[in-house]
């Protein structure tokens, strides 16, 4: 009987740690549009498949009568489970218990699914909906956030990292999310900032609203800080099981192979007239890429942000890519300090994690103006830069159409150990444009020449002249710095080739303690 009751013990207690803050908490979680954190995980994870960790944890404090105010669990759900079959760790914090707020024993409970992560090399993902440090536990709180960020630090380049925010992230607790790899928010309820409406009302004199501070889609269009941006809760956590499909467990492994049934000589005649006649007129790259990738299928990162770049994943041949392109329907697919920012970053988290990058290129240059200088262009466009340089993974660029200036070094020229370098027969590949070249070259003649007529002659000619020298791709395979110039429409069936002839490729960098990346 006693052996009975202590089995009847356990699974009260279980059902206890369950109910998290109590049924009114999971009430009120749901009138606001929330899910529970056991609801996220039971999305995110094959069904069943969920092992917790922790269960019975409760806190230590007993300032303020904490003692009476103690739940099993301790407002965070950890554990690990698998997505399609993968293992991942996952923690989710839990709203209804305390406002979901950090203590000391809910830091330790994220700390050992960190940790174990790292041993077994899994990612590690996880679910935010916090109110910030439990105020009554003080320096314990903030400790116990530290040891957090110091495992999010450890684990970058070595397992993925996602986050996802679905509820308020706020001072302290906005830093994990930002050292992680992929920042997921949900339009319903959820936001990020350092300070809040009234702290920044009180210093600044501002009136803003929570959602104009750090709502989903301020962080997704304005800042950069979100990644993604679902409609709901449950569109987000299906991103984040799609985006699981793309990545490897760990930097050791390869992303998974994913079977396929679009044949790799797959032609796209459409991609041979797809480049306008017009060099200023635009075109949309996302049919370029989806003409080329795996059934159309392609994962697009930072969608609402710095749209002149175009990032995200697809496979190709059944193989996981990250795909970098320059958006001409965007500010023409200049570079600016924005795009090369979202550049960098994805190519050093696709270099850390063995997925091979494609690269379409068509730019015209850099931004030009005050603007982009006094945020420092040149410093962001030196981190794209150095992010290809340092890139050791295959590396495949297709210049579709422009490629000018320094934008054509850091869009991964041949000089940027890129490894197999095409063109197709519209790419132009020079320092500038014909009109741009024709002033710096013919200034002084064009200063002689008073006749509007004759002047107008005179530059049409020297700018043919330029075009028959640099506007195409022969002039750079001429050195070989462009291995071969490509029909557009057997695009898809060139760079598969490239990606599979490179997947033994080895290369290294030099021996040092760490880069030191022009941030």
């Amino acid at each position: 009987m006693a052996f009975e009751q202590k089995i009847k013990e356990l699974l009260d207690k279980r059902g206890e740690a369950r109910m998290g803050g109590g049924q009114k908490g999971i009430d009120k979680q749901h009138e606001q549009g929330k899910l529970t954190a056991r609801e996220r995980i039971a999305l995110l994870l094959d069904e069943g498949s969920f092992e917790e960790f922790d269960m019975f944890v409760t806190h230590r404090c007993t300032n303020f009568d904490m003692q009476k105010k103690s739940y099993l669990g301790d407002g965070v759900v950890t554990g690990y489970g698998t997505i399609n079959g993968r293992q991942v760790y996952v923690f989710a914090q839990d709203f209804t218990v305390l406002g979901g707020s950090l203590s000391e024993t809910m830091a330790l409970k994220i700390c050992k699914v960190m940790d174990q992560a790292m041993k077994v090399g899994a990612p590690v993902i996880g679910l935010n909906d916090s109110g910030g440090a439990r105020i009554q536990e003080g320096i314990n709180a903030l400790a116990g956030y530290a040891e957090i960020f110091e495992r999010n630090i450890l684990a970058s380049g070595v397992v993925p990292q996602i986050s996802a925010i679905f509820g308020p992230c706020a001072g302290g607790s906005v830093y994990s999310p930002a050292l992680t790899d992929f920042i997921f928010m949900s339009k319903e309820n959820s936001y990020m900032f350092l300070t809040g409406p009234k702290v920044v009302k009180t210093v600044t004199g501002e009136d803003v609203t929570v959602d104009k501070l750090g709502g989903a889609m301020v962080h997704a269009s304005k800042s950069g800080v979100a990644h993604f941006v679902g409609e709901t809760e449950e569109s987000t956590i299906q991103t984040i099981r799609e985006l699981v499909g793309y990545i490897p467990n760990n930097n050791f492994e390869e992303a998974p192979m994913v079977a396929t049934n679009d044949p790799i000589d797959r032609l796209e005649d459409h991609l041979n007239t797809i480049i306008p006649e017009n060099p200023n007129e635009a075109y949309d790259v996302k049919d370029v890429i989806h003409a080329i990738v795996d059934d159309g299928q392609f994962l697009e990162v930072h969608e609402n942000w710095a749209k002149n770049l175009v990032v995200g994943f697809a496979h190709m041949g059944g193989m996981s890519v990250g795909i970098v392109a320059n958006q001409p329907k965007a500010m023409a697919g200049v570079l600016d300090c924005n795009s090369s920012r979202k550049g960098a970053r994805f190519v050093r988290f696709c270099d850390a994690f063995n997925i091979p990058l494609v690269t379409l290129v068509d730019v015209p240059g850099f931004l030009p103006g005050t603007g982009q200088e006094y945020n420092g262009v040149i410093n962001h466009g030196a981190k794209f830069l150095y992010a290809y340089g340092e890139a050791t993974v295959p590396k495949v660029t297709v210049t579709l159409r422009k490629s000018y200036g320094g934008a054509h070094i850091v869009m991964s020229c041949k000089q940027l150990r890129s490894d197999i370098n095409y063109a197709w027969p519209t790419a132009q590949i020079a320092v500038m444009g014909a009109s741009g070249a024709t002033e710096v070259l013919h200034g002084r003649a064009l200063k002689e020449i008073t006749d509007p007529e004759e002047k107008a002659k005179f530059i049409a000619e020297k700018e043919k002249e330029y075009n028959d020298l640099f506007a195409n791709p022969y002039n750079a395979a001429k050195y070989g710095y462009i291995d071969d110039v490509i029909e557009p429409r057997n695009t898809r069936f060139r760079v598969i080739r490239a990606l599979q002839a490179l997947q033994t490729k080895k290369d290294t960098l030099p021996m040092k303690k760490h880069c030191n990346l022009p941030l």
